[in-house]
């Protein structure tokens, strides 16, 4: 065998009446040295290597750094990983088929066949992020939210089906059919991938990045997958490989069970603050332990989902007995579920009990500790015990405030001296809200919405049933949900549809206002829809600081709507019964929630359902119901399938349309990559502070009807009521340039007390958009820097948060640390990331935003490298600083040189 080759490793493997060939770990170990204590994720990054050597992308040296690893724990060396497919939702995928068209465009000016553009590994589009919660609490809701829906974005779905048509191997389930991860969860993984090569079937782990951070849940089922800017997955799909360092990886050893009253959020979010509090960005964590055996695999799910949240690269979980059972209740053939047992045994990633890899560090958590939690108001990783929220709660106000009295006999008493405020019907004292015919007080504290949506949860039977458990309880009670309070329920599939109906429990959710309100991400990513005008009008007229509750992954700030200040993460029981309290200012854990019928105090002991009645109601879903509706899962309804678009090889581009635009990426672009130029007195676009987000550079919510962008929509003829959000105009580079800072809780330093997407252009001093002053600098062939503190680009795969900054005239951005998916797209779209020396900031350096800034020597710029950054003051003292330049690696420097990742990958295509 040479060492460029590894077909002499592959050995067969028969199960049943079929027969595998597969790269055999075992045989690799005869050469490259016994792997018995290496990590399940490095066995199957091993595995990839060995399939793919070919001397070059993949090579013995790889190979033999994976298995050395072992050594110490970690290594400096970079490797391609090529996974088995791509997964894309719709606000990330919407964009990347416009690259797409864009490349099949550029290809053709060049004079070749545009055919030559196709996905070389299978995509699956999901349609899950553009429904919004405009109608609620009715049933109706589901049907009215879907069909604004398909009206709003017919232009995009349009373009979708197009490509559906145009590309190989590129699937779309349609809208409303279920949330991308609960849908990969439930259908679309395998856990173990086969391939027909040359007339025999290979079988190999089942793997893939996708077009969303929480790609993550799918390590539940023991598939190696993350979360990639939209770009890099583009990258992937055309056959090129994720440039990656070996990581670091951290084992989390679980012991013990979770107690009574204890659900898989809680549980998440203890994973989740002990993970951020340890530091694992750019590691892989993996779960290990006898606590494993006890925990199903819709919690391992759960866990896995937040992976981003605890700034990991993936939570990984590895297949045992647990996998095979979720396997077959979710209707996988017989056939599937005996291969992945047997190649997972056979290759030796099968977890044992008692298995203790070799990990890079290690944590462990004994599940019995865990409490009922919540997170928030603004971090998934900021824990907080359900006992201890009112005090927090009250601090925060204080906080606001500027009040340092204390909180329990201070100003949030309420009138009538309680410290729960809405007890019995004293919130009808005062009232400052009329609506449906109903009078009440809004206060501080209200909780405005209350959400059960997102995959994290949605995707987990014990926790939706334990929410329908509460609503039959409390509805038999007599109680009610808060009048002020926006309820909705938007599951990540129509499996939960059915066993909340079968089990009883939809009809009590209904009566409390959870209605369903459409299948997708829904307020997690911004889209709850508008508030009752009574309540926001309540909200913005007494400058109330209100809530929302939701058993999403996100919460930051300006993100699950614009009113809404303080957002709390939290399990769906608790998300019902926070709708019934109405308010964070009590104690829910002693306070009661409201009244019966008879007038009785009723507390959440009192209708907290038990394990054995959740346990109970669990056993009601079925098989059948997941066959049943995954049968048709690329079929959508009628209004889908009357879609009506043009076969052809390149998209008709339509001058008129404000949803897809043919972005400028490629305008010009030749053969060859341009020398890069070093950037000669740049003046500071914006100077922000510590994590920053991807939802603050480029949020995907609202679009403001006096912001660029909803300027340029009514300029279109578009009117206020037909908006959509940012999330929906991905495909239109017009208004995403305009959204980037655009956040309406964006804080530019180079500003005092000013929130939103302002800046202050230089040197007229001017008060203007970031947007408008961008265009100013571009006038006048103004290079632009971005400057930044701690973990820039925390949060969401979201490409635009890069896109819109190349487009500004952004050439490099100077930050103190960055999260890892950001950083990569900012080089995928050819904009510098440099980071401060050691002990040097934008503080320290009393940097104003005013500064000139120049880079020298980008023409030699090598991976992991330092870059001369000059700094011209205000009084018109310079300081040069030694900024690490954080192009990791040689691959992403290749990048880089060609201007971005796809014009790397179009020029690579075309040399062949």
């Amino acid at each position: 065998m040479s060492a460029q080759d590894a077909s002499d490793m592959i050995s067969e493997l028969k199960v049943g009446d079929a027969t595998y060939h597969y790269y055999s770990l075992a045989e690799a170990e005869k050469q490259y040295g016994d792997i018995s204590k290496l990590p399940f994720t490095l066995k199957v990054l091993l595995e990839n290597q060995l399939r793919y050597q070919d001397g070059e992308t993949a090579t013995a040296d790889d190979i033999q750094a994976l298995v050395d690893w072992q050594k110490e724990g970690k290594s400096t060396r970079e490797i391609g990983y090529r996974p088995a497919r791509v997964l894309m939702q719709d606000f990330t995928g919407v964009p990347g088929v416009v690259d797409l068209a864009a490349m099949r465009d550029a290809v053709k000016n060049l004079g070749e066949s545009p055919e030559r553009i196709n996905p070389l590994s299978p995509v699956d589009l999901v349609i899950d992020h553009s429904v919004m919660v405009d109608h609620f609490g009715d049933d109706d809701a589901f049907e009215d939210n879907v069909k604004i829906e398909m009206e709003r974005n017919r232009e995009r779905y349009e373009f979708l089906r197009w490509g559906q048509q145009a590309f190989n191997n590129f699937s779309v389930v349609p809208p409303g059919t279920g949330i991308c991860h609960q849908v990969n969860l439930e259908y679309l993984g395998k856990s173990v991938w086969t391939k027909d090569i040359d007339g025999k079937t290979f079988a190999f782990p089942d793997t893939l990045v996708g077009t969303d951070s929480h790609t993550t849940m799918i390590n539940g089922l023991g598939v190696l997958g993350w979360g990639v800017g939209g770009i890099e997955a583009e990258a992937a799909m055309l056959g090129q490989p994720v440039s990656m360092l070996i990581p670091e990886v951290v084992g989390f050893k679980l012991t013990g069970k979770l107690n009574e009253g204890i659900t898989a959020t809680d549980l998440v979010l203890t994973v989740t603050q002990i993970l951020r509090k340890h530091g694992v960005v750019g590691k892989f964590v993996e779960f290990y332990g006898d606590g494993l055996k006890d925990l199903p695999l819709a919690d391992r799910a759960t866990i896995a989902n937040m992976a981003p949240e605890y700034g990991a690269t993936c939570g990984f979980f590895p297949l045992d007995d647990e996998t095979l059972t979720y396997m077959k209740l979710t209707g996988r053939s017989q056939e599937q579920i005996e291969l992945v047992e047997a190649y997972a045994k056979t290759q030796g990633l099968w977890r044992e009990p008692g298995h203790e890899p070799r990990f890079s560090d290690t944590l462990e958590l004994d599940m019995n500790e865990v409490e009922s939690s919540l997170a928030g108001p603004k971090r998934p990783q900021d824990r907080v015990s359900l006992k201890d929220m009112k005090s927090t709660f009250l601090k925060l106000l204080d906080e606001q405030s500027g009040d340092e009295q204390d909180t329990e006999d201070g100003k949030w008493l309420s009138e009538g001296g309680q410290t729960a405020p809405y007890v019995g019907n004293s919130y009808r004292d005062n009232p400052n809200v009329e609506w449906k015919g109903d009078k009440f007080r809004l206060d501080e504290g209200a909780v405005v919405i209350a959400a059960i949506t997102s995959c994290t949860n949605t995707s987990n039977p014990s926790v939706l049933m334990a929410a329908g458990l509460l609503a039959k309880k409390a509805v038999e009670k007599g109680m009610m949900s808060k009048p002020w309070v926006k309820t909705s329920l938007a599951p990540g599939s129509k499996v939960v549809t059915d066993y909340l109906a079968t089990a009883g429990f939809q009809e009590p959710l209904n009566t409390l206002g959870f209605n369903l309100v459409g299948y997708g991400c829904t307020t997690c990513i911004g889209n709850s829809g508008p508030l009752p005008e009574p309540i926001e009008k309540a909200v913005q007229d007494e400058n109330l600081t209100v809530a929302s509750v939701l058993s999403g992954n996100r919460n930051f700030e300006g993100r699950i709507h614009p009113l809404v200040k303080t957002n709390w993460l939290a399990s769906p029981p608790l998300v019902v019964a926070f709708a019934l309290a109405g308010n964070m200012r009590i104690n829910i854990t002693e306070d009661p929630l409201g009244q019966d019928k008879d007038g009785n105090d009723v507390f959440l002991k009192d209708i907290w359902p038990s394990q054995s009645e959740i346990a109970e109601a669990v056993e009601r879903v079925k098989t059948d119901m997941y066959r049943k509706e995954y049968a048709e899962v690329f079929d959508g309804d009628e209004t889908w399938q009357s879609i009506d678009v043009e076969a052809s090889e390149v998209y008709n581009w339509s001058s008129d349309s404000t949803y897809i635009q043919n972005p400028p990426f490629f305008e010009g672009m030749g053969r060859e990559p341009e020398t890069i130029e070093d950037v000669v007195e740049a003046r500071v676009l914006a100077k922000l502070g510590d994590s920053v987000t991807t939802d603050h550079i480029s949020p995907a919510g609202a679009i403001k009807p006096d912001s660029p962008a909803g300027k340029y929509l009514k300029d279109n003829g578009v009117e206020v009521k037909d908006f959509n959000s940012y999330g929906s105009r991905r495909g239109n580079h017009e208004v995403m340039m305009r959204g980037t800072f655009a956040n309406v809780r964006i804080k530019n330093e180079m500003l005092d007390n000013v929130e939103g997407g302002f800046t202050r252009h230089i040197p007229s001093g001017e008060q203007m958009s970031i947007y408008d002053a961008a265009m100013k600098y571009q006038e006048d062939d103004t290079p632009l820097v971005v400057i930044a503190g701690k973990e820039y680009g925390t949060g969401s795969s979201r490409d635009w948060a890069a896109k819109g900054t190349r487009l500004l005239g952004v050439r490099a951005v100077l930050a103190e640390s960055y999260e890892r998916i950001h950083r990569s797209n900012l080089i995928g779209m050819g904009v510098l990331p440099l980071q401060f020396p050691e002990g040097e900031d934008r503080n320290s350096l009393n940097m104003t935003g005013e500064e000139v800034i120049s880079i020298k020597g980008l023409g030699k710029l090598e991976p992991g490298g330092t870059v001369d950054v000059s700094i011209t003051f205000e009084d018109g003292n310079e300081k040069t600083i030694s900024a690490k330049c954080r192009i990791d690696t040689a691959n992403e420097m290749e990048y880089y040189r060609h201007g971005g990742i796809l014009h790397y990958v179009l020029r690579s295509m075309l040399s062949k």
